[in-house]
């Protein structure tokens, strides 16, 4: 079966996906650049513009592929047009779209009612001024259409608003094309701990995978610095949850494929974020495994397919991941790991930062100020967050210069 993949993205965050699906996929990788890391678990590859749909169908017209898939938040529209213009299984375009445009969801959810976040579309600071006038504080301000929390920010005051919608509308991410950059989105400060919902979907059907409880700092950012994911966690099958979910998607017109959805848990009840058309990052998917030995990027590949997903849960524990971050905006020299003082319950200890790579910390940099990553797994929350603490002191930062 050979599978056509759009963008491997990162080895650090997705090399176990790409990995995973090799063992039962021919993989044809279509990338902007020549493979490295991946070559070991691909059949072919052909370097084409990832964001030209023509040329990836051209490009893959001579192939005898049975599905699509991406996990390049970037590239699930071209995804989903590709998979069309292929005749292949995947969701509507325009439903990938919403999805990638934070506005456009909004819309949908609110012509079907599906509990969020009051927001505004600006693209001025007046009208910024206007909108939260009308919302009042705190607020949210966030980019239209990028992700892993660049360029969101949480402002208390007045006073604040200008610097962080600066601040906003200034946020670019590499490779994003489908929506003009600068608009901003003015929210409703959602109250409550974040978590996310990550899903298979077959024909409109929603068979859910794990919830993972997301860990944020740098405030007043929203900077991802841990996720867990409980294998006995009662969210999983809670109808209220699973029923706003579903309506989220019914509500986008999404049918066919994964997505890494985002709510908040608030005194009203849950509350979507944002609706990502992919699978969950930041290894959430990998702490799924260790959870509940759920594997998400075989079951994504599956459904890319037009198979209906296998999502059963063969164990119930906790699992955990979280990044480490230096002091301060600095160079890094070397990340030294000791494997000899690692607890037991870690499955990895890695670096992320190489020699010489620049880490900055919100708000001059989103994730790029992240040294390392650790996952652990155990019988309770309790114990990861500490095999955590105890593991982190057991990865050493080395630092060049400060910045």
């Amino acid at each position: 079966m050979t599978l056509l993949l759009i963008g491997a993205g990162s080895q650090a965050y997705r090399a176990y996906l790409l990995r995973s699906v090799a063992e039962e996929y021919d993989i044809h990788l279509l990338a902007d650049r020549e493979p490295t890391w991946e070559t070991p678990y691909l059949s072919g590859h052909t370097v084409v513009d990832t964001a030209d749909v023509a040329a990836m169908r051209e490009a893959a017209r001579a192939l005898p592929c049975e599905g699509v898939l991406t996990w390049d938040d970037t590239r699930v529209v071209q995804t989903a047009r590709l998979a069309a213009a292929l005749g292949l299984p995947g969701t509507p375009p325009e439903a990938a779209l919403r999805c990638r445009d934070k506005r456009a969801t909004r819309e949908a959810l609110d012509r079907a009612g599906v509990p969020q976040a009051e927001s505004i579309l600006v693209t001025s600071l007046p009208q910024a001024r206007a909108a939260a006038a009308r919302l009042g504080y705190p607020l949210v301000l966030k980019p239209r259409a990028l992700n892993a929390s660049t360029g969101v920010v949480k402002v208390g005051s007045a006073d604040a608003l200008a610097r962080s919608f600066r601040l906003a509308r200034a946020a670019t991410a590499p490779g994003a094309v489908e929506v003009t950059p600068g608009d901003v989105l003015v929210e409703e400060y959602l109250d409550g701990p974040e978590i996310s919902v990550d899903a298979a979907w077959h024909e409109g059907r929603m068979t859910p995978a794990f919830v993972a409880r997301k860990e944020c700092g740098f405030a007043p950012y929203f900077e991802e610095t841990g996720h867990l994911v409980d294998g006995w966690d009662p969210l999983l099958s809670d109808p209220r949850l699973l029923e706003v979910v579903q309506a989220a998607h019914m509500a986008v017109g999404f049918t066919t494929g994964w997505t890494h959805t985002e709510l908040r848990l608030t005194s009203r009840g849950p509350r979507i974020v944002e609706i990502n058309a992919r699978i969950g990052g930041d290894r959430i998917p990998d702490i799924g495994r260790l959870a509940i030995g759920v594997d998400a990027a075989r079951t994504a590949a599956q459904v890319a397919c037009g198979r209906s997903p296998e999502l059963t849960a063969r164990d119930r524990r906790v699992a955990a991941v979280r990044f480490l971050y230096p002091q301060a905006d600095c160079i890094a020299r070397e990340v030294r790991v000791e494997p000899g003082a690692l607890p037991g319950s870690v499955d990895s200890a890695e670096a992320i930062a190489l020699p010489g790579q620049e880490l900055r910390l919100p708000p001059n940099g989103h994730v790029s100020g992240r040294y390392a990553l650790i996952t652990v797994a155990g019988e309770s929350a309790q114990q990861c967050r500490a095999d955590l603490d105890k593991a982190a002191e057991a990865v050493a930062l080395e630092v060049l210069r400060t910045l």
